[in-house]
């Protein structure tokens, strides 16, 4: 089927379990990208689109395999509007302050750079069903706050069918070591696992809208994939910590570029799988005392020293999250100096029955390291901005609950910012019980437990501080500070009180605050 495209999307019938047909969409000659689809031949389940705005007055051609062009016409809808989005971001299980894509499906979260005021959040993404598998392009949202969301157009495309776009990172070249700068724009550079070819890079010259492909791909090959790039100051050269697969073991990789085109190998660490993370922090704070963590897809760590080829462990590996749905995180490069954080956000791993859309990213973090009774270890807590959502507060402060399960008075609203610090005294398990959902903690076994899921948390000079973010689809706990991070993945009731917990006697609570939150969705 020919068109042109004049307006700003082309949507597509989905019916969930329809035979796969495989689909081709050329612009001027060229395909774009070529893909498989349950397309709905009646009424479908959803409408997957694509945002042809960077091709817009340009012919185009859609072929699906099995339909004539007219059965194709009748099929597809290009208009200036998403089919459906009468219901867009209202959905019953939309997480109302976790991004979500919009259609489709999204795992990792991939390239997180920050520039020019912007927080760059690619992810892996199949706009066209509600199932994962191997098919995968980036997707693209921006936001100014890490709070609120605004997807943008697929940023990289798969150069062809089975030749998928997986997983990588990005950076703000700002030395131009590679040589594709034009004009002013600093150029955002990108690093992808080609699935048919290896280690890729591609270029983006305006603000990461859009990606070349570098003409002297694959950089890298080797066996593995999810390359993680960033600028080695004291080196003055690039790194890339990639998985790697040698000699029937699973590794991190080391590569060393001055350009980002040609790669050195340098070393490698064994014992992790997937989706390779590294960065430094200062310990406590101090910047005359700084460690590199370095971690896989589960998040759990070792702690050492980097010289820009080789890790050295200090101590680890160290258990980071404690919760049923945490995978495949990354660390934003370039954050400014003057922010100075390290700021992580994960691919939430929970399925949204029923809905246009599967899976999500949790809530971002901060992370630092601090010293413990067991060593430096790594903590995370949510982003300061979480309190932009901040509506209706209810307060507690050096109260105490009787034994028994107390209603909290006026609590409302399916989405809360909750800070609970209590003594530990009388009762043997204290905690909430958020709609229908236990959040406790047992003082005997100095264990933090929630859908299954259990932590060690000991006591602060008698007292333990909770931090829960509670959303449709999802309950993050943090417990003491960060020291204990636990993100559960649960589809919670439409309904339902919060209630306080003391079991085996009453609670001292030095405070207790609730905040109701507001949506990040703008419908």
């Amino acid at each position: 089927m020919e068109l042109k495209l004049e307006k700003r999307y082309l949507n597509l019938p989905v019916k969930t379990g329809a035979p796969r047909r495989r689909t081709r969409f050329e612009v001027e000659g060229r395909t774009v990208w070529e893909f498989e689809i349950e397309l709905a031949r009646e009424e479908p389940d959803f409408w997957a689109f694509f945002d042809v705005e960077p091709f817009k007055g340009r012919r185009a051609v859609l072929e699906v395999e099995g339909l004539s062009d007219p059965e194709i016409s009748e099929l597809i809808r290009h208009s200036d509007e998403i089919e459906g989005a009468e219901d867009l971001y209202r959905e019953r299980y939309r997480p109302g302050f976790h991004f979500t894509t919009r259609r489709g499906w999204l795992n990792d979260p991939n390239g997180l750079v920050f520039h020019k005021g912007e927080y760059h959040l690619y992810y892996q993404h199949n706009p066209c069903g509600y199932w994962g598998g191997a098919q995968k392009c980036w997707g693209h949202a921006v936001s100014e706050d890490l709070v609120h969301w605004r997807e943008l157009p697929i940023a990289i495309y798969p150069r062809r069918f089975g030749d998928w776009v997986w997983s990588g990172s990005a950076a703000v070249d700002k030395n131009n070591t590679a040589g594709f700068k034009r004009g002013e724009e600093d150029v955002i550079v990108a690093a992808f696992t080609s699935t048919a070819r290896g280690e890729c890079i591609a270029y983006s010259t305006d603000r990461g809208r859009t990606f070349t492909e570098y003409e002297g791909n694959p950089v890298v090959r080797h066996r593995g994939r999810d390359p993680r790039i960033f600028w080695y100051e004291p080196g003055g050269h690039w790194v890339m910590a990639v998985y790697d697969e040698f000699e029937g073991g699973r590794y991190i990789a080391f590569y060393t570029s001055p350009d980002l085109k040609s790669w050195e190998f340098q070393s490698r660490i064994e014992g992790y799988y997937e989706c390779p993370e590294i960065f430094e922090l200062p310990v406590d704070g101090d910047e005359g005392e700084r460690r590199w963590v370095v971690y896989g897809a589960d998040g759990d760590y070792s702690i050492g020293f980097f010289d820009g080829r080789r890790f050295i462990p200090e101590s680890g590996k160290h258990r980071f999250n404690y919760g049923n749905c945490f995978y495949a995180s990354q660390t934003w490069n370039d954050i400014p100096p003057e922010d100075g954080r390290r700021i992580q956000i994960a691919w939430g791993r929970v399925e949204m029955p029923g809905m246009p859309f599967n899976q999500m990213m949790l809530f971002p973090v901060e992370l630092s390291l601090r010293s413990t009774e067991e060593g430096i270890r790594l903590f995370a807590e949510p982003v300061r901005e979480i309190e932009l959502l901040h509506e209706r507060e209810h307060l507690w402060r050096d109260e105490t609950f009787e034994e028994g399960e107390t209603p909290l008075p006026g609590v409302e609203g399916e989405l809360l910012h909750i800070r609970f610090r209590f003594i530990i005294g009388e009762a043997t398990e204290i905690g909430l019980r958020i709609r229908g959902i236990p959040v406790l903690y047992d003082v005997k076994e100095g264990l933090l437990r929630c859908e299954g899921c259990e932590a060690p948390l000991k006591p602060r000079d008698g007292e333990i501080c909770l931090e829960v973010l509670v959303d449709r689809t999802s309950i993050e706990i943090f417990g003491n500070d960060g020291r204990i991070y636990m993100p559960i993945g649960v589809i919670l009731p439409d309904e339902g009180t919060v209630d306080l917990i003391a079991r085996g006697g009453d609670v001292r609570v030095r405070s207790l605050e609730v905040y109701e939150l507001s949506s990040i969705w703008r419908v």
